[in-house]
């Protein structure tokens, strides 16, 4: 997802390898489940000895409707009709454990709990035993609905409608863009909290609303899944100084009572996290606030080693002088740090692709301070070529120039 706007064929690497990898049978000691996405894979000894579940494990709440989503919006770029309906199968079966297996109690929500006591205890991204908890520091029971996830599934249904238009299959198309609203409505009834401006980060067993801020709540403006209102009251504490750190925006902010700024996800700063919370600031207009992170997190790289963005880094507030403080055992390098960097720049463009009408879209571009003038050379769409020289002018005005076109390729920009 974050670097499929600049190199769609990752996508189509990933899409198929999930698929071919989709579970197909209940296996407790993998949390497998048929129609279940691959969470990790692992080698080596202590896989080869069973002493992990992680050969193919499917302990992930998330990764099922993340593949729904990717199948959508690589078909959005590429308008691989040919390789939808080899995919199709696996996305119907997706579908169905979102609305079967993956849907403990019925209840229109998808939630967690695993199968045996090896597996992962949480599982969604912040998959650390003390990730999701209660405003007194209480750690939630399973089952757990994560409250990105379900926004992550409506992002699903709505991508899956549109790929059902396309392989003419309507009358299920309308039924998922029904859902889909059912579950918009429900979702914001359920999970907004006014008291904190902020939706819960998840429901324990009992269906009591974790009432805490988090980053997980402006996942749900990646996706869309949020009102106006609900993205307005989001983006005035999530850019504030408890959540923002200077170097970008925390796991949880400092308010909260399990915050740690050396915690794995409980106050520290991932480069991914604010990929996606930027994206979804963007989304509802909240483009300066998007460079704003950009701009951090480019600073915060140039205090890294080889100037790469490692997994995470810790949450301390930034001080004049002093680069951020580094996460000891964080992976260096690490795909969705390094991926980051193409959705944030995404993200403060408003650049999307629509590959069925072989047009570049740029929605409200800025570009921030330390960017005057970026050149995107090669940009593909299909058999077309295009470089784009996107630049900003004193005034912060951004200009796009598209050059040594071939084919058929429109490039529109709304100011």
């Amino acid at each position: 997802l974050q670097t499929l706007c600049f190199y769609p064929d990752i996508a189509r690497g990933v899409l198929r390898y999930l698929s071919v990898h989709q579970a197909a049978d209940t296996i407790p000691a993998q949390d497998a489940e048929p129609g279940k996405i691959l969470h990790e894979q692992r080698k080596g000894e202590m896989v080869a000895c069973k002493e992990i579940p992680f050969g193919h494990y499917y302990g992930a709440v998330d990764t099922t409707p993340l593949f729904v989503m990717l199948a959508g919006e690589y078909y959005a770029r590429s308008a691989d009709k040919d390789f939808l309906k080899t995919l199709w199968p696996s996305i119907q079966q997706a579908l169905n454990w979102i609305d079967t297996l993956g849907d403990l109690d019925q209840d229109g929500f998808v939630e967690y709990k695993r199968k045996t006591e090896k597996g992962l205890e949480n599982q969604g991204w912040k998959d650390s035993s003390d990730s999701v908890f209660h405003k007194n520091g209480q750690l939630a029971n399973p089952p757990i609905a994560l409250c990105e996830v379900q926004a992550y599934v409506y992002a699903a249904k709505v991508a899956a409608a549109r790929l059902a238009n396309v392989l003419g299959f309507k009358d299920q198309a309308k039924e998922l863009y029904q859902r889909a609203e059912t579950l918009k409505k429900k979702f914001a009834n359920v999970f907004w909290c006014e008291d904190i401006a902020s939706f819960a980060i998840a429901l324990d067993a009992r269906k009591d609303p974790c009432q805490i801020r988090s980053s997980n709540a402006a996942h749900c403006l990646f996706t869309g899944i949020a009102e106006n209102v609900h993205a307005e009251g989001i983006a005035q504490w999530i850019m504030g100084p408890k959540s923002f750190s200077g170097w970008g925006i925390r796991t949880i902010p400092q308010e909260e009572l399990r915050y740690n700024p050396m915690s794995y996800h409980n106050g520290s700063v991932w480069p991914h996290d604010n990929s996606l919370i930027a994206y979804g600031l963007a989304r509802y207009g909240y483009k300066k606030q998007a460079a704003h992170i950009m701009t951090a997190l480019f600073e915060a790289g140039l205090s890294m080693d080889l100037c790469r963005l490692p997994e995470l880094f810790c949450g301390f507030t930034r001080r004049e002088g002093e680069g951020p403080t580094l996460y000891p055992v964080a992976c260096d390098p690490q795909a969705w740090a390094a991926g980051s960097v193409f959705l944030l720049l995404q993200s403060c463009l408003g650049l999307s692709v629509d590959a069925e009408e072989r047009t570049v879209h740029f929605d409200r571009p800025v570009l921030p301070d330390f960017l005057p003038e970026i050149y995107i050379r090669n940009f593909s769409l299909g058999d077309c070529l295009a470089d784009l020289r996107i630049s900003q002018d004193p005034a912060g005005k951004v200009s796009i120039d598209a050059m040594n076109k071939s084919g058929q390729i429109q490039v529109r920009t709304t100011a």
